[in-house]
């Protein structure tokens, strides 16, 4: 029998549109949404549902939208069927959604977790001039080379390891576009700006960590009734404390998502389902190993072309 874990993607993924389908034909779904517009105050679906997608990639936005689709997809997939996962993760902000469907936090309090976390980083961007870019087909050895001879121009850092082709760098704009240059010189195949507001998960996010430190003491957090396997470390983590300690770390440190899967891998999982809008990380997880296998669910027909291709291999 395969071994499963369910991941969730993180900013990005969004687009308007998300999560409209799963609304309309399940009632669970319907119903993580109408919590979701009620404890954050406004209208999240509307802005899932409509966008436009200038507001819909809007930090204060984005996080609380993917994390309302996520989480709507995970309850339209267990209102179907029992199947159920050995480890849990997510993507940066997809890690509150792990933590939600781990048992870590109800949904009442995963949402007032991202409408705060959000919020902070959104005014650490305003303080800080930041920004982020991919960089495909170098080696981490490369990348780092690079940032060590930027470092006097500002601030710069690796923010995802994305997959063993993909690397995210972070940091004050300056810094990152020089890096971008000599990373190129030094053969990497495509260097791509991204269109961030921020240098997220780097220092420049130190504020937004420092902030969010007391109000994760505030929230009603419980041991992890599956091991979730955390961005900042790649190590199962069940423990209230531990939670606590990595929440704001994980702020403005690097998402180590090949390291996590690898770590899944390590632990005998090989079939992945992931929640939320769009393939991201199953794209992801195939350039890390090409012995697992990814499903997705985001509308209804990905959710049962999931529920039926898994319970054939019940």
């Amino acid at each position: 029998m395969n071994k499963i874990a369910f991941i969730f993607p993180g900013q990005g993924s969004q687009s308007a549109g998300m999560g409209l389908d799963l609304y309309e034909n399940f009632e669970a779904a319907k119903n993580v949404y109408k919590t979701a517009n009620e404890t954050l105050g406004k209208n999240i679906a509307k802005i899932c549902f409509e966008g436009p997608d200038e507001d819909l990639k809007l930090t204060i936005n984005a996080q609380s939208a993917i994390v309302a689709t996520s989480i709507a997809a995970l309850a339209a997939f267990q209102s179907k069927c029992d199947i159920k996962p050995v480890l849990t993760m997510g993507h940066s902000l997809g890690e509150y959604c792990a933590m939600y469907c781990a048992n870590v936090m109800d949904l009442k309090t995963t949402m007032k977790a991202i409408q705060k976390r959000s919020e902070l980083m959104d005014e650490a961007t305003k303080t800080t001039k930041g920004t982020m870019a991919a960089v495909l087909g170098a080696t981490t050895d490369t990348i780092k080379e690079a940032l060590e001879e930027v470092k006097d121009l500002g601030l710069a850092q690796i923010a995802n390891y994305n997959d063993p082709t993909q690397t995210v760098i972070t940091g004050e704009v300056e810094a990152i576009e020089k890096a971008c240059e000599l990373i190129k010189e030094k053969g990497a195949r495509r260097v791509v700006p991204l269109a961030v507001s921020g240098g997220f998960h780097s220092d420049l996010m130190t504020s937004a960590k420092d902030g969010f430190v007391d109000f994760v003491k505030t929230l009603d957090l419980k041991e992890a009734q599956i091991p979730v396997i955390t961005n900042v470390d790649a190590i199962e983590t069940t423990k209230v404390e531990e939670f606590i300690e990595k929440m704001p770390n994980q702020i403005n440190s690097s998402v180590m998502w090949v390291q996590t899967i690898q770590k899944a891998i390590e632990l005998g999982v090989d079939t992945f389902i992931e929640f939320g809008n769009g393939k991201v990380l199953a794209g992801l997880n195939k350039k890390i190993s090409s012995e697992i296998k990814t499903y997705n669910v985001y509308d209804t027909e990905s959710l049962n072309t999931t529920v039926e291709s898994l319970m054939v291999g019940v």
